[in-house]
């Protein structure tokens, strides 16, 4: 049986006297659909900083792939299969969206590091870009600017960017957030067409989207997990009534 595609064991991290993850584990399996809830300051999106590699956990180990990472990079986590959105998109907002992820295709692409080749002469890459943007719902909009894009096509491109280095494990961080009812309408049915072969770790504050697309959810609470279940398990679970959706 392969290795999970992600575990954390007992991952804590300080921020001087504020313990904002404290001694979590987990272990995601490939190909598997899992929900991170919690109530705001749970502690979930510095969850998700640690096992992306943008901040060091102050005390715990991260593995990805059967390798401990702990101490890699983001840019070295990319490399091995892991990919990301933020709360806040990161486009480059003067660039087209076919150029947008263009360079997010050549950033794990060997000829990155050939020198005075235009980026144009990559026909491969310029093909795969515009197979992204029309599984985003933006084959419409190649030659369109970034910041000229509504604010749910900049999450559905940032959903695009995601996807173009063929990660094995996916986080998406909050991709309904700010959305209106037809982009939340757009995005789940975005992340429900998710090749089913990629793990995703999603952070979503809408139960029902967390329910529907999760096979499993794990709840978090001042910085740890207060329950892990299938998805029945953890609507049923009094104290995740209580702390999270207020019964």
């Amino acid at each position: 049986m392969p290795p999970p595609v992600l575990v954390l064991e007992r991952v804590s991290r300080r921020f001087g006297g504020l313990e904002a993850v404290k001694q979590v584990s987990l272990s995601v399996q490939a190909s598997e659909r899992r929900a991170v809830i919690g109530p705001n300051g749970a502690g979930k999106t510095t969850l998700f900083d640690i096992v992306s590699g943008e901040i060091a956990p102050t005390s715990g180990r991260v593995a990805l792939f059967g390798h401990d990472v702990t101490r890699l990079r983001v840019h070295q986590r990319a490399a091995r299969g892991l990919a990301r959105t933020f709360q806040v998109t990161r486009l480059f907002p003067n660039l087209t969206a076919l150029d947008n992820i263009v360079l997010a295709c050549e950033a794990l692409d060997r000829r990155r590091w050939t020198m005075h080749r235009p980026l144009r002469s990559c026909g491969d890459l310029i093909d795969r870009a515009r197979r992204l943007l029309e599984t985003a719902g933006l084959g419409a909009e190649p030659h369109t600017l970034a910041r000229h894009l509504s604010y749910g096509d900049q999450r559905k491109l940032d959903v695009a960017l995601s996807l173009a280095g063929n990660p094995r494990l996916l986080l998406l961080d909050e991709p309904m957030a700010g959305l209106s009812a037809g982009d939340r309408d757009a995005m789940q049915r975005l992340i429900e067409r998710l090749d089913p072969s990629i793990a995703v770790l999603l952070i979503e504050h809408d139960m029902d989207v967390a329910f529907r697309f999760a096979q499993q959810v794990t709840v978090m609470y001042q910085g740890g997990v207060l329950a892990e279940g299938r998805t029945d398990e953890i609507s049923g679970d009094r104290r995740v009534q209580d702390i999270y959706l207020g019964c």
